[in-house]
């Protein structure tokens, strides 16, 4: 079956984009899933509130504190993180059953969230999403406005160590200005190889 199909016959793969702040990867996916191929994006839960025009279950699921530790306490998340005070974390069973169901799986996670991963599912392909150089994802970052710049000089500084860890990622694809649509096709071209090749278990023993 092609990768139009619904489902495989087989278990799905699981693909991890990461890379550094404002190098685009939530557009990126934003394009893939308006492309209507059958591929399971997770959704994060989160304890901060839902801002206006977000949905539970489609931006977000948001779930009280308490219910987040329990998650923590339950071995229920692949990956978690406390961020500026709210916590962020990908169900297990979300990824585990759309695998089951021989979907592929995509998770967009920060550059630390997907070392964490990899350790729980070594299996995974791991795919780095990367500006052609730093001065260009300062520039993009720059350009957003919506930072002081004691927290955007931070940014930048956690963006350049970020860019580093590139080469511990299965691929890397360079998201250029202006030709979203290549680096789209490219993680498109990603996917379409692995899932042509034989792969071993996802996740680790005991994960």
């Amino acid at each position: 079956m092609d990768s139009r199909g619904a489902q495989r016959s087989s278990p799905g793969l699981l693909f991890v984009l990461s890379g550094p702040s404002g190098v685009g990867k939530d557009v990126l996916l934003d394009r893939m899933k308006a492309s209507d191929l059958p591929y399971h994006f997770t959704i994060t839960t989160t304890t901060r509130p839902m801002r206006e025009n977000e949905i539970d279950g489609r931006d977000y699921h948001f779930v009280t504190p308490d219910r987040f530790k329990q998650m923590i306490d339950g071995d229920e998340l692949l990956e978690w993180a406390e961020v500026y005070g709210n916590y962020y974390g990908v169900p297990k069973a979300q990824v585990v059953d759309a695998l089951g169901q021989g979907r592929d799986v995509v998770i967009k996670i920060d550059v630390q969230g997907a070392a964490t991963i990899r350790e729980k599912a070594p299996g995974g392909v791991f795919i780095f999403l990367e500006a052609p150089n730093l001065q260009e994802l300062a520039d993009r970052l720059t350009a957003r406005m919506t930072e002081s710049s004691e927290a955007l000089r931070t940014r930048i500084e956690t963006a350049a160590q970020e860019m580093d860890q590139a080469p511990s990622f299965d691929y890397r694809v360079v998201n250029h200005s202006g030709r979203l649509g290549e680096a789209v096709a490219e993680v498109e071209r990603i996917i379409s190889a692995e899932r042509a090749r034989p792969h071993g278990d996802i996740f680790a023993e005991g994960s």
